[in-house]
């Protein structure tokens, strides 16, 4: 009967290039890591911020794109030539699917 299974000859050099290789890596963390706490957070000047910031967007002007003008009708346009049918708010599935 053949034997299955490794071969009867010891890999020395093998076993001491895998204690090599386990000296060089560093160890994996055990376990789930711990972050600390977040820092505390004062909600009034966090929300004087976001209305300063909401101000300031609002009073600056809307920036214009530059170079997008192609001399053709704008997509707004040619989405209106296109004459796409409306939905009029038909409670019959049927009708609202034609």
């Amino acid at each position: 009967m053949a034997s299955r299974g490794r071969c009867s000859v010891p890999a020395r050099k093998d076993e001491q290039r895998q204690e090599e290789r386990g000296k060089q890596q560093a160890p994996a963390p055990q376990g789930p890591t711990v972050l600390p706490p977040p820092p505390p957070v004062d909600y009034g000047v966090f929300m004087q911020g976001l209305v300063q910031t909401i101000h300031t967007q609002a009073q600056a002007p809307a920036p214009v794109p530059q170079g997008h003008d192609h001399g053709g009708p704008s997509i707004m346009e040619r989405f209106k030539r296109m004459a796409l049918p409306s939905f009029k708010g038909e409670s019959d599935p049927l009708l609202a699917k034609s």
